[in-house]
């Protein structure tokens, strides 16, 4: 009989769950609370309990050739950064495909998930769950939580002294919608995440100017990058990732630095981080410099008291008659249904080896994924996640003992305060290209390099120089997909179709490019890659 795996949300994590489930001959039970698929990524009017709430205008900040799951390539005709709509629209394109919503009980609740007495033994779980006022038990070999970590937001109103007193209207970024409500108001924007960024550009079409307050300031980077391409397919590739990490890391900050303030000076928009020494993951957003400098968005430092109406700020100045306040002070995240005994989070930091496994457990039979925040797409990476842990369900990857599950989690949290500093914000971060090798590495689907370049140089020159796409990992191994060396070799011809609907004629000029000194570059770099890689 086929394990039984429960699979709690059936958001970009859940989906995957299900499929890695059916590739491994597992049969998954996915409890989904909403109505529908699509978690984060499925928008509403109103926002609901339990569950992440976007704006209507939320666009991705990764590309779509970056972010599609690894055997299940976006339609070409998509554009390169798509709307929520278009997500959800691939989403269903992907549950039909792979006939994943069969497996799905929505409008269902999880209430528990508790080990069984024998768990020792046969590390079962009892999943309690409820429908229509009415409770359910059923007991799982298996549980994969799915449930991200965008659901509880953190809005800590005591850090704000004075807001009592406030009489106008205040709330935390999760509950804004869109900016009509907002025409002619005074707004004020407290905290500069991607999501701060993004509703401050937008409310300063209706309500200029805006008030964006940063406690520490921020790189912003734009979506079009080098030569009007996405940034990730050129930041996520393998060649740059060795070289950035190869580096000390006070020269590659300088580096990053140094690239950041080439679009413009940080310093002089007011955004630059306030400790530039650590690296501090961008923000994206195309139109905030833009909506600076022509006044429309004004940057102020962190606030220290309100009075009725009005900001007073850390440098001393105060803004008088604010109509709103929008608090984007980002998320926690908890797992309601589980015991502390099975996962402890203090500190917004939970001990999860490989940021997946509880370390505590006797068996390793529940795993979470999505729990992490790469520089770079979640959907390949908790489907890699997915990958892994269905195949230690089944007892076809080893596993490691306590004690070097507890030495891994310990290198791991000092890699991350070396490299992002021991913020809250910075708990769930991970190097997107190291990690995926990592979990590939286990799963026996890292591609390898050398074998490449012996048998098939255009695809292994492509594997290195080009964007880390999730295809890299379906060349080799288990769940090995024919389709992906196309998919790799195909990739920039995907990404320029949705940008060229007006064809033009190019020049000589435009398409010369100096053959010699491109050749040289290449061998230098590949002896290096060679010798040090």
């Amino acid at each position: 009989m086929a394990k039984r795996v429960a699979v709690i949300g059936s958001g970009t994590s859940g989906l995957s769950a299900i499929k890695c489930c059916l590739d491994e001959g597992l049969e998954p039970t996915c409890f989904e609370r909403s109505d529908d698929i699509g978690g984060l990524w499925r928008f509403t009017e109103k926002v609901e309990d339990g569950r992440a709430s976007i704006y209507r205008s939320v666009v991705t900040n990764t590309c779509k050739e970056m972010m599609c799951y690894s055997d299940f390539p976006m339609p070409d005709h998509f554009p390169n950064y798509l709307h929520n709509s278009k997500i959800m629209e691939y989403y269903r394109l992907y549950a039909k495909h792979f006939d994943l919503i069969r497996h799905i009980q929505f409008k269902t609740v999880v209430c528990s998930v508790k080990k069984c007495q024998d768990f020792a033994t046969t590390g079962q779980w009892e999943v309690i769950t409820e429908v229509d006022g009415r409770q359910k038990s059923a007991i799982f070999d298996a549980v994969l939580v799915c449930v991200g970590h965008h659901v509880e937001h953190y809005l800590p109103l005591d850090s704000f002294p004075g807001i009592e007193k406030f009489k106008g209207q205040h709330f935390h970024s999760r509950f804004y919608k869109t900016p009509e409500e907002f025409q002619g108001k005074k707004v004020l924007v407290v905290g500069m995440g991607n999501s701060g960024a993004d509703l401050a550009v937008e409310l300063s079409h209706v309500s200029a100017p805006v008030f964006l307050s940063t406690r520490r300031g921020s790189w912003i980077m734009s979506r079009v990058y080098d030569n009007g391409l996405p940034w990730d397919c050129l930041f996520n590739t393998r060649l740059a990732n060795w070289f950035r990490n190869a580096l000390p890391p006070s020269i590659a900050i300088w580096l990053n630095t140094r690239k950041m303030n080439q679009r413009f000076d940080h310093a002089n928009y007011g955004l630059q981080p306030q400790d530039s020494r650590q690296w501090k993951e961008p923000l994206f957003n195309d139109d905030l410099p833009s909506r600076i400098t022509c006044g429309y968005v004004m940057v102020k430092p962190d606030v220290i008291e309100f009075t009725e109406s009005s900001a007073k700020f850390e440098d001393g100045t105060v803004e008088e008659n604010i109509d709103v306040i929008i608090f984007s002070t980002g998320y926690r995240y908890s797992f309601p249904f589980l015991d502390e005994s099975i996962i402890k989070i203090e500190n917004n930091n939970a001990s999860l080896f490989k940021s997946m496994f509880p370390s505590r457990l006797e068996k390793p039979t529940l795993a979470v994924l999505g729990l992490i925040q790469p520089l770079g797409p979640i959907m390949p990476t908790a489907e890699l996640q997915a990958r892994w842990a269905t195949r230690v369900f089944k007892g076809l990857c080893k596993f490691p003992s306590s004690n070097e599950i507890r030495e891994d989690i310990e290198k791991k949290k000092e890699i991350l305060f070396q490299r992002f500093g021991k913020l809250q914000g910075n708990s769930l971060q991970v190097d997107y290209i190291e990690y995926l090798d990592e979990l590939a590495s286990e799963i026996g689907t890292n591609p390898n390099r050398l074998s490449l370049f012996l048998t098939d140089p255009k695809l292994a020159l492509e594997v290195f120089f080009g964007a880390c796409s999730p295809f890299h990992y379906r060349l080799f191994g288990p769940g090995k997909w024919p389709g992906a060396r196309n998919a790799i070799l195909t990739n920039w011809d995907r990404i320029l179709k949705a940008t060229r609907h007006r064809v033009v004629k190019q020049t000589s000029d435009q398409l010369s490019i100096p053959v010699l000194p491109m050749l040289l570059f290449l061998i230098t770099l590949l002896v290096a890659v060679f010798l040090f890689y």
